[in-house]
């Protein structure tokens, strides 16, 4: 009992990774997620990229990346704020972090490279953000989406998760876009804004669905570029060093405080 209570105290009084320890089940999750040799992926289009493996960037695959300068293998997104806080806090724990975000990625070339850059890494807990490509593409008159379509291929890649690993835990991201720079002043911004909702709420019911973790990125956006979207979102699309915080501070409040 002594020991259980000195366990209690020492993870209250813990200042790694900012947790809220009055979230539901929070001391658990931490244990049951940040484990010896956890395998952490983050896969998308540009936001996640950030650059990583020396990509400059350009939409360079895997393959031709740079994989082992460590001083630029997690780039500079989110994504690398999320792996140097895990790690820095829990040495011991020896976690792993692949960041396998490509700048203007789609849905659909998701589908090309998911055997080798997603299930080919036996990933523990999968992070995906997709889907601003996808819109972009279709209000610039290059593509055609149909989100009835849209959603039956994203389901497929999140069964193909499921079937290689049943335990896989998932993260799901929605888009998000603001009305600032060339995007926020283009003509056809009220049909990018309305799709990139549809996307977001086709992504938060599929999140229902697998029962996986929801990082609502355009509902945490949304107030926050109300004022001074640029602060947040400089080009309409990519966050600011700010806003890649900002998503940071969800997904580590978020996914390793959920079940």
């Amino acid at each position: 009992m002594k020991k259980l209570l000195l366990l209690l105290i020492l993870v209250i009084a813990s200042p790694k990774i900012g947790i809220n320890v009055d979230a539901c089940n929070s001391i658990v999750s931490i244990c049951n997620i940040i484990k010896k040799g956890v395998r952490f992926l983050f896969i998308g289009d540009s936001i996640t990229d950030g650059g990583w493996g020396r990509s400059g960037g350009k939409m360079m695959p895997t393959e031709e990346r740079n994989l082992k300068d460590l001083n630029h293998i997690y780039g500079h997104s989110y994504m690398m704020l999320c792996a140097a806080r895990i790690q820095s806090d829990y040495p011991e724990q020896e976690t792993q972090f692949f960041n396998r975000g490509i700048s203007g990625n789609t849905l659909h070339d998701l589908q090309q490279r998911w055997q080798s850059d997603c299930l080919g890494l036996n990933p523990d807990v999968v992070t995906l953000l997709i889907g601003t490509n996808d819109v972009d593409l279709h209000v610039s008159g290059k593509e055609t989406l149909d989100l009835k379509t849209w959603e039956n291929d994203y389901r497929q890649l999140l069964d193909q998760l499921r079937s290689a690993n049943p335990n896989i835990k998932i993260a799901l991201g929605t888009p998000f876009v603001a009305k600032v720079g060339r995007i926020g002043s283009a003509e056809n911004y009220p049909q990018r804004k309305a799709l990139i909702a549809d996307c977001a709420n086709v992504i938060r019911k599929i999140a229902q669905d697998y029962h996986a973790v929801l990082l609502d990125h355009e509902k945490m956006f949304e107030p926050l570029t109300e004022q001074n979207p640029s602060y947040w979102i400089w080009d309409g699309i990519h966050p600011t060093a700010a806003g890649h915080q900002k998503m940071a501070d969800l997904w580590l409040n978020t996914v390793i405080n959920s079940d």
